[in-house]
């Protein structure tokens, strides 16, 4: 089987590692050739905390997704999230020499880039930069400015910011598994890539991504993202809490959640009771199902208040901010029973639960189409994404100039720097960031 047109997601998650393998079929769908999960040993709250483990977790999952496609992996791309992740909003603006000349890529790449000389604070780095709308000389709300005239060139940004250590950790902990790092993408972003729909994105929607570790908020409008946060809670501080609430181990108080947990406390009667084994010769616990779900309840109604919080700092109280699709659960946490009508009641939003088929081949196993694997689906479809770009770069530049393969070395060299398509100079910062942590791991090696 032709390996080149393969692209792997990597989900580095708080409760489970996915290695996803996946190509574009004829029809432009996404054809998933085979899934690898583990269980995640060094990942707190979506943070690598044991490299040795995180390590033996990925290459087992990796294993399993090539045995699964029967191909070997060499590149991936990798999700990042975790608590470290916050986001700003800041806008800039360049003068530009000569306004007789229309605006181009080069101009749009000067104002990024000044975006990037931000100052964070220690420890911080930027991972995305997402220009949300242009200005040109005072003229306001325009989505694409590349071929207008102006002298002044504004923007607002939606900045993304991260621990560089955590993303040099996860840098780290691929390589050392025998990994490449093809790119490095914002979880949220590929959660919602996988799940979302444009029309969607275009009327205003927040998708929530409730992880083991963390839950991730990415709300977008008039088709662009707009807020992004991580909660550092996730489904796993509710089993936490079913653990110590009843006094069982954990692995029972998992099973109890998954199995009898529910959101709404009054769909319980008083009667419904379970009985847990006790340890090694002690009597079995018996626990009504009615306070499981208060407790579950409890914790569940935090979460989103949280995230509720955040969506109100979006501005979704202004009339022209409104998320008139409201909101998409995902993740592995979005299984929760009644959690929609708890969602909806708290926040009074439309609310639907997240499948990652959007994009997906119609005869796709069932198993990957549930919400926790939406960000490995949103992964695979970034580097099938990259891909894409990749070739078309190559065939421009090709186009652009087919006959200097056998000219004279000099002038080749010299004219290859004009044979790069445009394109290629708009590169993502996620890119560069990724180039960074490949140089920094190269010299620390």
């Amino acid at each position: 089987m032709e390996t080149h047109n393969i692209s792997v997601g990597l989900d580095i998650g708080t409760t489970k590692i996915v290695a996803m393998i996946g190509r574009k079929n004829n029809y432009g769908k996404l054809e998933i050739l085979g899934i690898g999960k583990s269980k995640s040993l060094g990942v707190h709250r979506g943070v690598v905390n044991n490299i040795t483990q995180t390590i033996q977790s990925i290459q087992q999952a990796v294993q399993e997704a090539e045995a699964a496609a029967g191909l070997k992996i060499e590149e991936v791309i990798v999700g990042i999230a975790g608590q470290h992740i916050r986001s700003l909003q800041h806008s800039d603006y360049i003068t530009r020499p000569n306004s007789e000349l229309v605006i181009d890529e080069g101009d749009i790449d000067r104002l990024i880039n000044q975006v990037h000389k931000l100052v964070m604070l220690p420890g911080e780095e930027i991972i995305h930069v997402l220009p949300q709308e242009f200005k040109v000389d005072g003229q306001a709300e325009i989505k694409e400015p590349i071929g207008m005239y102006g002298g002044r060139l504004e923007a607002n940004f939606h900045v993304v910011v991260g621990q560089v250590s955590s993303i040099r950790n996860i840098g780290r902990c691929v390589k050392s598994a025998g990994l490449e790092l093809e790119g490095i993408t914002l979880e949220p972003l590929a959660s919602s890539n996988a799940v979302l729909s444009q029309e969607e994105k275009e009327a205003g929607v927040a998708l929530i991504d409730i992880g083991g570790g963390t839950t991730d908020l990415a709300i977008f409008k008039d088709g662009i993202i707009r807020h992004t946060a991580v909660i550092p809670f996730g489904g796993n501080v509710i089993t936490e809490d079913i653990k110590e609430g009843c006094s069982i181990i954990e692995k029972q108080a998992e099973l109890l959640k998954i199995k009898f947990g529910s959101a709404w406390p009054g769909e319980n009667k008083d009667n419904e009771i379970v009985s847990i084994p006790g340890l090694r010769g002690r009597e079995p616990k018996e626990i009504t199902l009615k306070n499981l779900s208060k407790i579950i309840h409890a914790r569940v109604v935090e979460i989103i208040e949280q995230v509720y919080v955040e969506i109100k700092n979006y501005g979704h109280e202004e009339q022209k901010k409104k998320l008139i699709a409201g909101i998409v659960l995902t993740g592995g946490g979005s299984q929760l029973n009644h959690l929609k009508q708890l969602v909806e009641y708290i926040t009074g939003m439309d609310t639907r639960v997240g499948f990652p088929n959007e994009h997906l081949a119609g005869d796709s196993d069932d198993e990957v189409t549930s919400p926790l694997f939406a960000t490995a689906v949103g992964l695979v479809m970034d580097g099938v994404r990259r891909q894409d770009k990749k070739k078309m770069e190559e065939e421009e530049a090709h186009d652009m100039f087919p006959s200097f393969e056998g000219d004279n070395g000099g002038e080749a060299q010299h004219d290859e720097t004009v044979a790069k398509p445009p394109m290629t100079e708009r590169r993502s910062f996620l890119d560069k960031l990724t180039e960074r942590v490949k140089d920094f791991l190269d010299n620390a090696e």
